[in-house]
Formats: structure tokens, sequence, C-alpha cells
């Protein structure tokens, strides 16, 4: 008989029952949100990260992102189990761009270990959004309680982007249902609800061993050109012309483009280069995240591609979408896809270019494969767009507009001052 009586089974429940069943024991000083441990499960020892909601709803900052980093390095190099537990709203805000930069940080490291096959599972609270919904996504399986909610943005937001008051309970009610877990566990096979203690101990074992000889990265990716049907269309661009091109690849290039989506090759530095990204300043949604992960791995996959060309990702892009529509087919997941699409590219030297604006799980799918990230002068970054800052912060809410406090950050490495002017 479980422990916890609550009816249906809580996140907090959930949690509870996953310290119980793993035996878990902490390990060093907890970091505001995150405390690490080791625990057993089937009698074998495994690694565990818990990311409760503890302060600023439970989101991610430096000190988090810091102690996660040396864990997923340490996973990637021995492959062992990870248990990760998530009930975040992702980066801190409040931090500003330093968050944002150790974010990036954090989520490279998980995406080596993503790829190494490192078996890895998470469990989620009742709160998994923006980045940290990313994160769950790196992740063989996710396991849900019936309270969970999954998404880029929460039903707040997606009440916003549709024009209807975020108090409106109908439309709230709405979008809650559509990010739910009923809603992702019928989605995904690798969403499934958790209704017991003793059913949790059953779901972990099999998730542990599935995720030993995961689906390769490239066959995930097929599988979520289902969700999309008759929506996708075939990349057919148009020649594309910017003057911060123009300037960028003053030798020439020949780059097209197809609902902001671009690829093509350009002349930099001396050399040539393969060129692709997301320029359209419209927000980034799962068609368009997709169609760019197809074309990274068309590229990757090539036998005429030449592989020791520099791959150089651009993007005009600071906020994913945030229609219904996107995240009933769970955008996360088409973000996390889009990363490790670029994290299979990354031996080419990966360079990713800000050329006016980045943001938030956009700029993380961007610049956290890359082995390095240049901004334009006058170009911004930030952590969310400004509206969505202020309606967190308030009157607390700062920019920082300054080029080195960019670098100061880690969201850039280097400042490109060829200037920025209006696109034609």
């Amino acid at each position: 008989m479980s422990l916890f009586s609550s009816d249906p089974f809580s996140s907090q429940a959930l949690l509870a029952a996953l310290k119980q069943v793993t035996r878990f024991e902490p390990q060093g000083d907890p970091a505001a949100n995150l405390c690490l441990g080791r625990g057993m499960l089937d009698g074998k020892p495994l690694r565990m990260a818990l990311v409760e909601n503890r302060i600023a709803s439970g989101s991610l900052g430096i000190k988090e992102c810091a102690m996660l980093v040396p864990l997923f390095r340490v996973i990637a190099l021995e492959k062992s189990p990870l248990i990760l537990f998530l009930d975040s709203a992702g980066a801190r805000v409040s931090e500003g761009l330093p968050a944002l930069g150790a974010f990036r940080r954090m989520y490279g490291a998980a995406l080596t270990a993503a790829i190494s096959g490192a078996p890895i599972v998470c469990v989620l609270g009742k709160h998994c959004f923006g980045g940290a919904s990313m994160l769950a996504h790196l992740a063989h399986a996710r396991i849900f309680s019936p309270n969970t909610l999954l998404a880029m943005s929460g039903p707040s937001i997606l009440a916003q982007a549709a024009g209807s008051n975020a108090l409106d309970e109908m439309f709230r009610a709405m979008a809650s249902a559509a990010i739910g877990t009923e809603a992702r566990a019928r989605t995904s096979e690798q969403n499934r609800l958790c209704q017991s203690e003793n059913a949790l101990q059953e779901m972990l074992c099999t998730a542990i061993v599935e995720a030993t000889t995961p689906a390769p990265t490239q066959v995930r990716h097929g599988k979520l050109k289902e969700r999309l049907g008759n929506a996708l269309e075939n990349f057919h661009g148009e020649p594309l012309q910017r003057r911060d091109l123009d300037k960028l690849f003053a030798p020439g290039y020949r780059i097209v483009e197809q609902h902001g989506v671009v690829m093509g090759e350009a002349q930099y530095n001396g050399i040539i280069c393969d060129v692709l990204g997301y320029v359209g300043g419209k927000p980034l949604g799962a068609l368009q995240a997709w169609q760019l992960a197809e074309l990274a791995w068309q590229l990757t996959n090539s036998p005429s591609s030449s592989t020791s060309r520099l791959l150089m990702l651009l993007l005009d892009c600071d906020t994913h979408a945030t229609r219904l529509d996107d995240e009933k087919l769970i955008l996360s997941e088409y973000l996390a896809d889009l990363s490790l699409a670029f994290t299979a590219a990354r031996a080419r030297g990966l360079r990713t270019t800000v050329l006016s604006k980045a943001g938030g799980g956009v700029y993380v799918a961007f610049a956290s494969p890359a082995k390095s990230v240049a901004i334009l002068h006058g170009a911004q970054i930030q952590v969310l767009p400004g509206s969505a800052i202020a309606s967190i912060l308030g009157d607390n809410a700062t920019k920082l507009t300054d080029s080195s406090d960019f670098l100061t950050a880690g969201v850039a490495e280097e400042e490109l001052r060829i200037g920025l002017m209006p696109q034609l």
C-alpha cells in the first residue's frame, strides 16, 4: 500500500516516492533549488539531481547550472544512469544575462551527455516550462504525475498570445489540458503517467533499461515529422540578400530562405563555410525548428559535404512561438531536437552568429551546441523578450545593452564590429 493518500497522485507525492524507492542520499550542500545525490534502483547505483520549486518557481540560476555542468560531464564519461527531477520554470530571469550564459553552458554539457548514450530518465514535478522542458527532452523518457504541466510557455502566456485575458478560466483550462499529462502521454510514448509509488519503481527500472540502448538521435528526429502531418513543406528557398549579410560575408554568399529558415554557403575570413539558420524575425515554431534540424542532418550526412568546412549558424529571433497549436505538438521537443541536430555537427567547429536579436529557448538551442557565439555590434541577446521580462520583474526589470555585458555574461565570445544596418 502506498504511503501517499492524495488523489490524484500529486507531484509532491511523486517526489517523495522517488526519494523513497531510490533510497536517495544527498551529496554535498544544496544550491537554491538543486540537490545532487546518489541512489539505488534494482540493486544498481545511479546518480540523481533534484530541481525542486523552492525559490523563483524552481528556476535554474547561476549556482544550480554550475553544479549541473560537472554532473553531466561525468555522466557522459561514465555512461552511468541519471535520474533528473524537474519542477522548474527554466532559466532564472531575475539573474539576467549571467543566468542565460550559465544555462547555455549547462545545456551544452547536457547535450554531450545525451549524445554519449548515457541512460537519462526525467521525473517531472508540477511545472516544467521553458528551458527546463527542453532539458527534459534530452532524456530517454519522462515520467509525469497526473497534475504535471510541460511546455515552453505556461497557460497565462498562451492566453495573452491568443489575445485572450490571462484570467479567462475557460482558455486557461483549455491550455492546461493541451499541455497537461494526458495530452503529453497521447502525443509521445516516451511521456508516461505515474499514479502510484509502486508504479514508479517499475517505470523507472523499465525506462533505465530502455535508455541503455536508446534510439539514435536521427531516428527520434524522424518520428517528430509524423506530428507535423500535412503542415510540413519541402524546402524551396528563395535567394536572400540583407545588408548585414553583405557586410558579414563581404567576399560573397549564396543563401536561400523559406519562412525564415535559411541555408547556403558563404565566404568568411578567407574560407568557404556552410550556412544554416533562422532569420525570420518571427517567433520560431515547431515546423520551422524541424525543417532546420532536417537541413542540418542532410548537411551532416551528405557524402558530398565537406566535413572540414566551418558550419555557421545565423540567428535573428528572440523567442519561440507562443501559439497553442505549436504547444500541442510539444514545441520543447522540437527545440531539443534542433539542438541535438546542431550538436551532431559540432566537430566542424560550429559557430553561431546573432545578427540582430536572440533570446530564450531559441538562443539556447542555437548557442549551446556551438563552440563559439559572435554577436554583431548593436545586436541584442535577452533572457526573454522585454515585455515578458517586464511582466515577471515589473519595475525591477533591467536591460543590458553594452556589448561588454554580453561577453562578461558568457552569452557570446566575440563582438563583430561590422555595423548593423536595416534589412532590405
